[in-house]
């Protein structure tokens, strides 16, 4: 075996025990929980997208965007409950599909603007998220 080869397999040894230690916690994980991975997984793409925009890779940050709107549509607009949720989660509707039109536009523009514009509207929303944990309800704050 070569240095190089030994290298491989062990990333590739690393990658699957990373990806058995995401699905574990996926599977113990609460509905809360899982909510909370998909906003810190859109704030991780969007980080990587950004790098790549500031680096002239445009396939590296169309790869990051898309990944990015796939968890954004596929995530955390699909796990929506439109009937319980009422006027937020209709509003919360709008305003993924606004984040991801801006996604969009700026993949398609190179526009770090609309980039930022998506990742805070996102960071606002998860933080928002995040304080409702109801892990976190009737503990006692200074």
């Amino acid at each position: 075996m070569n240095a190089t080869r030994g290298t491989s397999s062990r990333g590739r040894g690393a990658g699957a025990y990373a990806r058995v230690g995401v699905e574990s916690g996926v599977m113990s994980a609460s509905p809360h929980q899982l909510i909370t991975m998909l906003f810190d997984g859109v704030a991780a793409a969007l980080g990587t997208a950004r790098l790549h925009l500031r680096q002239g890779n445009a396939r590296g940050k169309g790869e990051s965007i898309s990944k990015a709107l796939d968890i954004i549509n596929n995530g955390l607009l699909a796990a929506l409950d439109r009937e319980r949720g009422g006027e937020l989660s209709e509003r919360l509707g709008w305003l993924y599909q606004y984040i991801s039109h801006q996604l969009l536009m700026a993949n398609l523009h190179n526009d770090e603007t609309r980039l930022d514009e998506a990742a805070r509207l996102l960071d606002d929303i998860g933080s928002a998220w995040r304080q409702i944990d109801p892990r976190n309800q009737g503990a006692v704050h200074d």
